[in-house]
């Protein structure tokens, strides 16, 4: 099912507090990337919910170019999970031993267990926003997609509601699944649902994949 979006033109602006600043801080530190789900399935709307939400995010020359599709349909769900599998296959190949026994303990897919699923498209074609910012930097209309992405992953947190983006999915083979427009390019395939548990630290970091860079070394003046 195929949703577009909505954005709201708001009125005066909103007052933000020491208060709403911490718990700010609170969301972007519990935001996490859900490897596995609860079955329980989402309160209905929630999906829709999201994506409305979803639709503030920031675009460049306000082209909202972000396209969903709920994948709900049982066999393109399948599809994708074989899609996958011989992704995830070729990935572990290309690892050394150590690093590839790691990989498979991670789960990477919530594909099996996430009540809700959700592919995140950018439409290159899109008329919206007369190609404002466009002309040096074409890829800017996949970036405004990311945003979007990202908006989604932070509302949903709110909402107690875990997302998981796989990226291990061949773009291609993800849009001819969904029989979606050949201008709108693949940028995520997101598993949403209740967490089984919840940690405030990268669950790559705990696995030992990789660590977080200290704020100096991501800064240069």
């Amino acid at each position: 099912m195929m949703v577009e979006g909505f954005i709201a033109d708001g009125g005066k602006a909103m007052p933000f507090d020491d208060a709403f600043r911490a718990r700010l801080r609170d969301l972007l530190v519990w935001r996490r990337d859900v490897r596995r789900f609860r079955r329980d399935p989402l309160p209905a709307g929630s999906v829709e919910r999201l994506i409305g939400l979803a639709c503030l995010a920031p675009s460049v020359g306000l082209s909202e170019p972000w396209r969903f599709v709920i994948v709900d349909d049982p066999v393109r769900r399948a599809a994708i999970r074989t899609n996958f599998e011989r992704c995830n296959a070729d990935a572990l190949a290309v690892q050394n031993e150590n690093r590839a026994a790691a990989y498979a303990r991670l789960k990477f897919a919530g594909l099996d267990e996430a009540p809700a699923q959700l592919a995140v498209f950018a439409d290159r074609s899109t008329m919206q926003g007369h190609g404002l910012g466009r002309h040096t930097m074409p890829e800017m209309i996949e970036y405004s997609a990311v945003t979007a992405v990202h908006t989604i992953w932070l509302a949903a947190r709110s909402d107690g509601i875990g997302v998981g983006w796989v990226s291990i999915l061949e773009p291609a083979a993800v849009g001819t699944i969904l029989e979606v427009p050949q201008d709108w390019k693949f940028i995520a395939y997101l598993c949403l649902g209740f967490a089984q548990s919840e940690d405030d630290s990268p669950d790559l970091a705990r696995k030992g994949w990789e660590k977080r860079q200290p704020f100096p070394v991501v800064l240069r003046r």
